[in-house]
């Protein structure tokens, strides 16, 4: 929010400056360390969101930090560098700002809980887990280890899914043209023949007719329907009711869990070593999984706070695979919970990642036979009137 700020200089002269702060007590921190005297402080007006892609990338951030870090320079002096040689005035005011906390004595944690937008909450209690270990670089290095994991595990999803879904967009755009500019011509033609064709024919010919008289209303109809859809898919309560319909599918039910549990994992993992109790850890990662994985995710977390180990509390309540589960009991032997949960996690990635490639393989050749099938019926029946006319020519 943008404040405006009138006051005394040291000379004794009024003077007034506009301040972008957080609220009117920061606003009138930043006018203080200035050594001027605050007369009255008025907002202006809300500051503006920052643009569409001008957002801080918190991954490349956090890489420049820890080279910086390992260069010997401190936090303060990496953060100054980090703020001087970023020219884009909406990356460099978050900086600016998370400076001059840093001025104020905060801790980096702290400054960045001012962020939410740009620095989520998984990020922030990293660094403050690492602030009471006193391994800042160290624990940044996890988390952009784990981040470029989620990313290349959301990567081959997206890579998986987008040839299947040009294939599925090309049928239906080449059945959409059949259906609302060929068949209504073949209509027109075969009008007078209407009671000599077949069932299948004469459905489709009036179909034709019904887009040929009707056009706008057909047309109004299909993209209302379309807008209807998009606005009930971008409602949580039928994305959740479509996550449980998949859910409850024999194979990709499973592999959507295995997907849920291996960011959990993770997650776990990377603040375990990270020095985060487990039940805080836990807690935390909770967030990630869906809705019919979460209510079972809650009461492990109530066991392991009832003292049960976490290998019986996550395996009584379906959070594991067996394989999971002897690695867990091998990790809580061990001492080394965090390497063990990213293990497991890195182990579901690749059962993942086999399963797509084969259900990749598979479901592309099947799209195209099952679209080959469909536009060749349609064309089928536009003709079969022509070819039982030609017999009865013979």
């Amino acid at each position: 929010m943008e404040f405006r700020i009138k006051g005394l200089n040291p000379a004794h002269a009024v003077m007034t400056q506009s301040i972008d702060a957080v609220d009117e007590a920061d606003a009138r921190r930043q006018f203080a360390m200035q050594g001027l005297r605050i007369i009255s402080v008025a907002p202006v007006g809300r500051r503006r969101p920052f643009k569409r892609g001008s957002k801080l990338p918190v991954v490349i951030f956090s890489q420049e930090l820890v080279a910086l870090l390992d260069a010997g320079l401190s936090l303060v002096e990496s953060i100054e560098a980090l703020t001087e040689k970023e020219s884009n005035v909406a990356l460099r005011r978050p900086l600016e700002r998370i400076l001059s906390r840093l001025y104020e004595g905060q801790t980096l944690a702290t400054a960045l809980t001012e962020h939410p937008q740009t620095f989520p909450a998984l990020y922030v209690s990293t660094v403050r887990a690492s602030e009471r270990t006193g391994a800042l670089r160290e624990s940044l290095t996890r988390y952009i280890a784990y981040q470029q994991q989620i990313d290349a595990l959301r990567n081959t999803l997206v890579n998986a899914s987008i040839y299947p879904a040009v294939l599925l967009g090309a049928g239906l755009l080449v059945t959409m043209f059949l259906l609302g500019y060929v068949v209504p011509r073949f209509s027109s033609i075969y009008e007078e023949l209407g009671s000599n064709l077949p069932l299948a024919s004469r459905l489709l010919l009036e179909w034709g007719q019904l887009i040929e008289t009707h056009t706008l209303a057909v047309v109004a109809t299909f993209a209302a329907a379309l807008a209807g859809a998009g606005y009930a898919l971008s409602r949580p309560a039928t994305r959740a009711a479509i996550g449980a319909w998949l859910a409850g599918l024999p194979t990709i039910g499973e592999q959507l869990r295995i997907y849920q549990l291996a960011r959990m994992y993770r997650t776990v993992g990377m603040l375990l070593r990270g020095g985060m109790p487990a039940v805080t850890a836990m807690q935390m990662s909770s967030g990630l999984l869906g809705e019919s994985l979460r209510p079972r995710f809650l009461l492990a977390i109530q066991s392991v706070r009832e003292g049960q180990s976490l290998a019986n509390a996550l395996d009584a309540h379906g959070l594991t695979t067996p394989v999971a589960t002897r690695m867990l009991r091998v990790g809580e032997r061990s001492g080394n919970m965090g390497d063990m949960t990213e293990r497991i996690a890195a182990f579901y990635d690749e059962s993942l990642s086999r399963w797509i490639a084969i259900f990749t393989r598979l479901i592309e050749p099947l799209m195209m036979t099952v679209i080959g099938l469909l536009i060749g019926a349609i064309v089928m029946l536009m003709y079969f009137p022509i070819f039982q006319l030609a017999d009865s020519i013979q």
